[in-house]
């Protein structure tokens, strides 16, 4: 008899950081619908810093990269022991179990609005163009060129636009077990995806004044995952006092935060993402589970998990499923008609009704799914 696989114990600090991330994601798209200047947030913080927190959602997916290429490397490990082993099947079905129930439920959910007559959930075009067809959007939402589709057209539909990042990954990982049984050795790898990371600000560099290119594009979103990759690998072999990992991840929190909120991405994205990314990574291998529990390292931060961990272990469901609920409100309380007022009100339902409407999608829908797929596949390999 075999039983399913174990989904494996749940990381603090990855947690807290993805909740910062998504928090920032559904921060930035609040704000492009409904502006915060004029409410309580912009009259006690100004609405420069309000602003300056809010337009820089896009650092939020370059977390994801990271943090997405860190946990996939150190899990092939553990499942395989060297990288050269892994199995291309299982990989894939992995990948599968966890990503495709969630992106299924979001295409009927959008489907089935936009053919109800909810305009927002409708394809969109360019002024004087025609839409993409909706079942074209549906195809490259399933194979992973939806970022093509955003790159060209722009944001052709409102609540499957967030799936370009998940183009870029996916597309990442098609050929990572491929590479793992080419390359075989780990250093081999650690120098290929460092050249990755070192070719994407170049390519943004090129595509500078093209925010599809720069924010959507493939080679310009692969250095996150890349060095996600690489951190896995060279973790272990980072040995520091705790005290120095102390200085060390306060310091470079406190760099991202300063890039974050000085530069807007259009300004900084050349060489900003890779920053961005090369930080987190720093925090991955510097930041222990023990002391994001508020252990040693993180000890002023006993707070961190307990404000960050739940929107990072429903991060998936809240990314691919806040647009649903903004793009409700949206048409029941058009933007042009919110007052300050109510706009912070919106803010706060919009948070609650995420954060229930996703709970539930991952308790009955998702993790039950996922659960199910990994012990299918755990009994094909049997």
């Amino acid at each position: 008899m075999t039983t399913a696989p174990s989904l494996g114990p749940r990381s603090t600090r990855i947690d807290v950081l993805r909740g910062i991330a998504i928090l920032l994601v559904l921060f930035h798209h609040f704000n492009i619908a409904y502006r915060l200047d004029g409410t309580v947030l912009s009259q006690l913080f100004g609405w420069e810093a309000v602003r300056a927190v809010a337009r820089n959602g896009n650092y939020g997916v370059t977390m994801f990269f990271v943090i997405s290429g860190f946990l996939i490397t150190s899990n092939a490990q553990r499942r395989w022991g060297a990288l050269q082993d892994v199995k291309a099947r299982a990989f894939y079905g992995l990948r599968v179990a966890r990503i495709v129930p969630c992106l299924l439920l979001l295409l009927v959910a959008v489907n089935l609005l936009a053919w109800a007559g909810v305009a927002i959930f409708q394809n969109r075009a360019p002024a004087g163009a025609t839409p993409l067809p909706l079942w074209l959007v549906n195809l490259a939402s399933l194979t992973f060129w939806m970022n093509v589709v955003v790159d060209k057209y722009g944001w052709t539909n409102y609540a499957l636009g967030v799936l370009w990042s998940l183009s870029v990954e996916e597309v990442f990982y098609l050929f990572f077990p491929i590479l793992c049984a080419l390359l075989r050795r780990e250093r081999r790898l650690v120098a290929f995806w460092l050249a990755i990371a070192v070719l994407a600000p170049v390519y943004r560099f090129h595509r500078q004044d093209d925010e599809g290119g720069y924010l959507y594009a493939y080679f310009a979103a692969f250095d996150g995952i890349a060095i996600g990759c690489c951190t896995a690998l060279l973790a272990d072999s980072l040995v520091l006092s705790t005290r120095l990992e102390t200085l060390l991840s306060w310091t470079v929190a406190v760099a991202m935060v300063v890039l974050y909120l000085r530069w807007p991405i259009a300004q900084s994205h050349v060489l900003g993402v890779t920053a961005m990314a090369l930080g987190t990574a720093v925090l991955l291998a510097t930041m222990s589970d023990r002391s994001a529990d508020g252990g040693t390292a993180w000890a002023p931060a006993r707070w961190l998990p307990a404000a960050f961990g739940w929107f990072g272990r429903r991060s998936y469901e809240l990314y691919l499923f806040h647009l649903i609920v903004l793009g409700l409100l949206r048409t029941l309380f058009p933007p042009a008609l919110a007052s300050g007022g109510d706009r912070m009100w919106l803010l706060g339902g919009y948070l609650l009704l995420s954060m229930a409407l996703c709970d539930a999608i991952a308790r009955c829908y998702s993790e039950p799914l996922n659960r199910w797929l990994r012990s299918r596949l755990s009994a094909s390999r049997a």
